[in-house]
């Protein structure tokens, strides 16, 4: 990781640090207020339906919120990818050349593996988060406020990197390779996966992985701080 941010900063500048920066935050706005706020409702739905909110019920909400957002918001994601790989493109020009190249369904290529990925993903935060805070309610001398939801968010963080890191790398791996039957590589997710273990070793799945920390620990934390503040702000119940 330091030597990928030095080698950028010197060949590139520190603009590439930033490069696919607004569909970035474009697909942050979206898919994070989606998944966040769906979690709740299916969490009520399947209350009423399974008349429980254990922690099978908290994942499979999260897995359901993480999978749809993705769904939703996935051609944002590729385009993100596809402007870090080329610092000199346009975001409208990069789409109108995919899909002119290789057609609409280049917007979601990798669709499969990353909403896999926000599947466990979610599920693993907001499940992580929602069960560790019951926990440390009810086992520690912890109360609703900040300390509680910073040690709850780090735990999630922790959780969900572990969970999450291996879909990560091959989501990425996809949406990156061309759609020409002359140098396709991986013809789906699994097929990706059982490549890399056989070339590269099962380590190759965590490839990055201290980097995913590094963004995802941060993001997690200031996520659920921000999240029940702003709940709270609102008048509605705590996380």
């Amino acid at each position: 990781m330091t030597g990928i941010f030095l080698q950028l900063m010197k060949q590139e500048g520190p603009r590439s640090l930033y490069l696919g920066l607004t569909p970035a935050l474009t697909r942050s706005v979206l898919y994070g207020g989606l998944r966040l706020g769906l979690y709740e409702p299916t969490k009520v739905c399947f209350d009423w339906a399974f008349e429980s909110t254990n922690v099978l019920v908290k994942i499979a909400s999260g897995a359901f919120a993480g999978a749809v957002s993705t769904a939703l918001t996935n051609p944002v994601e590729v385009v993100k990818i596809r402007l870090q790989m080329n610092p000199n493109a346009v975001p409208i020009a990069e789409v109108r050349e995919m899909v002119s190249k290789e057609g609409i369904g280049a917007l979601w290529k990798g669709v499969g593996p990353a909403m896999v990925r926000a599947a466990a993903l979610t599920a693993s935060q907001l499940a992580t988060y929602d069960e560790t805070k019951r926990i440390l309610v009810k086992r520690s001398s912890l109360e609703e406020g900040f300390q509680l939801h910073l040690c709850s968010s780090v735990v999630a963080g922790l959780v969900s990197t572990l969970i999450t890191a291996p879909i990560d790398m091959i989501k990425t791996r996809l949406m990156l390779q061309q759609n020409s039957g002359s140098v396709r590589i991986y013809r789906n997710g699994f097929h990706c996966g059982y490549k890399v273990i056989r070339k590269e070793g099962p380590l190759a799945l965590y490839k990055g992985g201290f980097a995913i920390f590094a963004r995802l620990g941060p993001q997690t934390m200031i996520t659920f701080i921000l999240c029940e503040k702003l709940r709270s702000l609102a008048g509605l119940h705590k996380m």
